[in-house]
């Protein structure tokens, strides 16, 4: 697991590195909104819960970009970066221990996925619909 999430942190800052040193040809989709759904989780702490999810991009500038959204515990402050494939993201917030990858499914629709080992070991998905 340890390997795993050493992994995961080196795939994150390559790939925002390389999405920041490159300039593509291809139209940068928009994510700024509200986007609102769905969200289902597993722990062993909750069990199976399906909860609604806030997620608010508030700021954009090509690839990057930085939010807050809400959950159970209260809000969080993120930011992340849109894949070379224009399809993918991911982002992180400077108070967890997991991270959380995404895809672009309809212009106005994402879906968020959330992962933590550990010991509060968590997994997740949304399905959110922009507002």
């Amino acid at each position: 697991i340890y390997m795993l999430s050493n992994f995961i942190k080196f795939l994150i800052v390559f790939t925002f590195i390389f999405s920041l040193n490159k300039s593509y040809s291809a139209d940068i989709p928009n994510l700024k909104g509200t986007w609102i759904g769905k969200n289902n989780t597993l722990s062993n702490q909750r069990g199976f819960r399906t909860w609604e999810k806030k997620v608010e991009i508030i700021e954009q500038k090509d690839r990057r970009f930085k939010g807050t959204f809400s959950y159970t515990d209260g809000t969080k402050d993120f930011f992340g970066v849109i894949h070379p494939d224009n399809e993918t993201f991911t982002w992180v917030a400077a108070n967890s221990r997991g991270y959380n990858i995404g895809r672009i499914l309809e212009k106005n629709r994402i879906s968020a996925c959330y992962v933590e080992s550990g010991i509060d070991a968590t997994a997740g998905c949304a399905d959110l619909t922009r507002k």
